[in-house]
């Protein structure tokens, strides 16, 4: 009989203590999250709903989205501003990111000399505000007093000096490319940091099988960072399309020649807050915050679902 009580005892489950204290650790990032990311989110949403009808806060459901993509002068402000923001979009694509790896690419060949002077020049201006980005630009390429035409004049180039940032052609682009040039770093780092990542073993055994040089990135690098660059395409889209600070720092608020360079970020301070005899509108700037918050939840949500399952990984 003593020997009942003895295994019934063995038999019960051990009760782990809760650990409440993560709770309590988590708790003030919570907080903070919640009051700066979650809270307005969820009342520009609300406020995308209303608008203001004789003085007072009315529900018109999604009448303001009719009004952003239906009304004549509505619409082709926000139709250019989204067309600009795809240019936008995939100027950094086509330009930033291959020149990202390339770069990352060279500086990881073990018998670079001054590797690390190449990188911290090549990151710095990703630290620079991009205050200090646009007003050195704008004095860089200005046709007045700019040293762009001096500098052209040196290598037999001055013919095709032209004011790019006043040329409503050729203003994007040049807003554009003075983005890639800050924020190249970026991309760089972080392939670099996904080629260190690849074994010295896999490397090894290329070398073996006769594959070095630029044929080894391609067939056997290159595969193994592919996961880095779809994080890397995708910061992308998302930083893009939350653009704002460049284009109004070098362009104005107008994004101007013509709103050649207005994107959806400018066009949404524009709304929101006003400007110069323009009167702000919180409902349609709230309006236009929701559409740039669907494009990107849409962006994320088609890299997660539908590409980045695809993508094979290697574990090493």
């Amino acid at each position: 009989m003593s020997d009942i009580p003895s295994s019934h005892a063995a038999a019960e489950p051990i009760k782990r203590p809760t650990r409440w204290h993560i709770g309590i650790f988590l708790l003030p990032a919570f907080i903070v999250y919640s009051a700066v990311m979650i809270l307005p989110l969820i009342e520009t949403l609300r406020l995308s709903l209303f608008n203001t009808v004789d003085g007072q806060s009315t529900f018109v459901g999604l009448g303001n989205f009719k009004v952003l993509f239906g009304d004549e002068r509505w619409a082709a402000d926000f139709w250019n501003a989204l067309k600009n923001n795809f240019v936008f979009f995939v100027i950094h694509m086509l330009v930033q990111n291959p020149i990202g790896v390339a770069l990352a690419a060279m500086l990881s060949l073990p018998k670079l000399r001054f590797a690390s002077f190449y990188r911290t020049a090549i990151f710095l201006p990703t630290l620079l505000s991009f205050v200090i980005v646009g007003f050195i630009w704008k004095l860089i390429l200005s046709p007045i007093w700019g040293v762009s035409p001096y500098l052209m004049d040196l290598v037999g180039l001055k013919s095709l000096f032209s004011p790019w940032l006043g040329k409503p052609g050729s203003a994007l682009i040049a807003v554009s490319l003075i983005s890639v040039w800050q924020y190249v770093g970026i991309p760089m780092m972080l392939i670099y940091a996904a080629l260190l990542n690849i074994p010295e073993e896999v490397v090894e055994a290329a070398e073996c099988d006769g594959v070095t040089g630029w044929s080894q990135f391609f067939k056997i690098k290159l595969p193994l960072i592919l996961p880095a660059i779809g994080i890397i395409s995708i910061l992308t889209f998302v930083g893009n399309f939350n653009a704002f600070d460049l284009v109004y720092t070098v362009q104005g608020a107008l994004a101007g020649p013509d709103k050649s360079t207005d994107i959806l970020g400018t066009l949404l301070y524009r709304t929101f807050f006003g400007f110069q005899l323009q009167l702000g509108d919180r409902s349609m700037g709230a309006t236009i915050a929701t559409v740039m918050f669907l494009i990107i939840l849409a962006g994320v949500s088609l890299y997660l679902f539908a590409i980045q399952r695809r993508m094979r990984r290697y574990q090493f």
